[in-house]
């Protein structure tokens, strides 16, 4: 009987281990509700230049999405990512990078871009403020916000991080509703990629 005790005890102690947090100081954060406004906010780009969002939003739409140079999920969307800024710069919405991971460098966001040959605006978001703000957590990470700066979309790019297996294009369909003055079918659907390397928690 008393090894049976012994015995149970030792798997309560393990379970509890297990759900334990694996990391006291990692953060969690809760993504913003749609329909939130997001309100304005400034960062600086590779080069140190400083922009508000209100500079570079789109006349009917901003997208937002967090971005790495190491992560293989990430990098595996360059392409789409890219294409997706070309496909609605001229229906007059924005695509923004955001890179929040206090491992990479302003010269490694630079040199990736570069290498990439990502065109659209990547901003640095040294102390994960606007990570923390919006509860960005992976990357990559899209948030959509219509003309007025609501949140309509939040989530993945699309459904597969293998181009070829793509047969759900979330963030697209979000954006042609906005577009289409109809409301956003799957406003929210998980992202999936690498966690977010914030400050302190590394």
């Amino acid at each position: 009987m008393k090894k049976f005790y012994a015995l149970a005890a030792l798997i309560a102690l393990a379970l509890a281990a297990y759900a334990a947090p694996a990391r006291a100081d990692v953060k969690v954060v809760t993504p913003a509700a749609i329909g939130t406004a997001v309100g304005d906010f400034k960062l600086a780009d590779a080069e140190g230049r400083e922009h508000a969002l209100s500079s570079l939003k789109g006349k009917n739409g901003t997208v937002l999405i967090f971005v790495s140079t190491r992560c293989p999920v990430s990098n595996a969307y360059n392409e789409r990512m890219q294409k997706l800024s070309e496909d609605y710069r001229g229906r007059g919405v924005s695509v923004v990078g955001i890179n929040a991971n206090a491992t990479e460098s302003a010269d490694d966001i630079r040199a990736h871009a570069k290498e990439k040959g990502l065109a659209f605006v990547i901003l640095k978001d040294k102390d994960n403020r606007i990570a923390d703000r919006l509860g960005a957590g992976h990357t990559p990470e899209a948030f959509l916000l219509d003309a007025s700066g609501r949140l309509v979309y939040h989530g993945a790019i699309d459904n597969a991080q293998n181009p070829l297996m793509v047969n759900a294009n979330h963030l697209r369909n979000a954006i042609d509703a906005v577009l289409g003055g109809k409301p956003v079918e799957r406003a929210d659907v998980k992202a999936f990629g690498c966690a977010i390397k914030r400050v302190g928690a590394m």
